[in-house]
């Protein structure tokens, strides 16, 4: 995960916790797209399965050519308030799932090509009641791994995910007219350009039958440091070799360090070390610092012992690992001091849970240009009650 060490708001402006998304640096994402958008000529997609903040959509559709989605809710999300491009990909679909995918979805991703045989014509006969253009796609596996996390690489071995070459059904593409593939995990062009070569190696034969190949997600575009002109190459190269369109569906890349969870301390006791409770739950708000595992970065903080004061940070659910790491500040931290946890717009609101009925964040918006933080959403008990039955 990224980091940055500076914000604009003031963190005791908002109830906590409380998540906020500067639409200064979301807009300093989308012109880095935007340009690559414009340099490579290809399409940009936002992931919603990373960044689903639908009162951002007004600022990211005036960039950004539409959404991918991993479920019928996320693909009528992009529908109702995106307004633009809808592609729709999952390891496998039901009946009632092509139903809705079909009357929100400008493209389906199948699998596997049992699942295409099984639905072709279903989305056939509803493309033709709903005189709606639906395209067809298939999601390949590279069989290359880029040193991902094992339980985020999608060419590991026994990965359920794409259609490897072997079990590839050259002649079975009627109506087939994108591929897709998947395989990166924040990483850089020259993953990419690895990842292409693994590709063409294997499916040199089926690329000349496509409109569009999509590159998938991964590319950390907006990362300091990030090869842009190698990947801009890789595009137009692709392009011309294989005369399709190119289509990327970042989501990191989209709300990177743009975001933030603002924390207030509720108490500090005193165990092996100090242990400091704060307001918000590790598994509840951020379960990707359990399950990546990564430490957030809090602003003003140093690495255990780097600064004066060291302490154990964690929440107040009964969870014994409700813990975001342990953190060094230049003085003992009290209760109503503010935690401010950096690079939280990204699988942050689309992972919270209720467990233990802890109470969700708010959702924020912070507005450069006025100085002001807008609370577009808070969430009470009724949240955690409808969950249930």
């Amino acid at each position: 995960m990224s980091c940055q060490s500076e914000y604009n708001f003031n963190p005791f402006e908002v109830k906590t916790p409380c998540f906020i998304v500067d639409e200064g640096l979301l807009e300093k994402n989308l012109e880095i797209l935007a340009s690559i958008k414009e340099q490579a000529g290809c399409k940009i997609l936002l992931a919603l399965k990373c960044f689903a903040m639908f009162s951002t959509f007004p600022q990211l559709s005036r960039k950004l050519d539409g959404i991918c989605a991993s479920s019928p809710h996320e693909a009528r999300l992009g529908r109702e308030e995106f307004g633009k491009e809808v592609h729709s990909f999952a390891a496998a679909y039901s009946e009632n799932d092509i139903n809705e995918l079909c009357r929100t979805s400008d493209h389906i991703v199948f699998n596997s090509f049992a699942q295409l045989n099984k639905f072709r014509p279903v989305i056939k006969d509803i493309a033709r009641t709903e005189n709606r253009k639906i395209e067809l796609a298939v999601r390949i596996n590279p069989e290359h791994s880029e040193g991902a996390v094992p339980i985020y690489d999608p060419c590991s071995p026994g990965s359920r995910l794409g259609i490897r070459k072997a079990q590839f059904e050259q002649d079975n593409l009627d109506d087939v007219i994108g591929l897709h593939w998947h395989n990166l995990c924040e990483q850089g062009a020259d993953c990419l350009e690895r990842t292409i070569e693994a590709v063409e190696r294997n499916f040199a034969d089926i690329l000349p039958q496509m409109q569009y190949v999509n590159f998938g997600g991964g590319h950390h575009i907006t990362r300091e440091g990030y090869d842009a002109d190698l990947l801009i190459e890789l595009i137009i190269r692709f392009k011309k070799k294989w005369n399709v369109e190119v289509y990327l569906e970042p989501g990191e890349a989209v709300a990177l360090n743009s975001g933030f969870l603002v924390a207030s301390v509720l108490d500090v006791t005193l165990a092996d070390m100090p242990i400091v409770i704060m307001d918000s739950a590790v598994p509840c708000h951020m379960p990707d610092v359990i399950e990546m595992p990564y430490r957030p970065y809090i602003v003003g903080s140093g690495e255990a012992g780097e600064k004066k004061w060291t302490c154990r940070i964690g929440g107040p659910s009964c969870l014994a690992g409700d813990v975001a790491g342990e953190y060094s500040f230049d003085a003992p931290l009290k209760a109503g001091d503010r935690l401010v946890f950096t690079d939280m717009a990204i699988y942050s609101m689309v992972k919270t849970n209720t467990f233990n009925g802890i109470q969700l964040p708010a959702i924020a918006l912070y507005n450069p240009e006025e100085n002001r933080v807008n609370v577009v959403r808070e969430f009470g008990y009724e949240d955690f009650k409808n969950r249930l039955s």
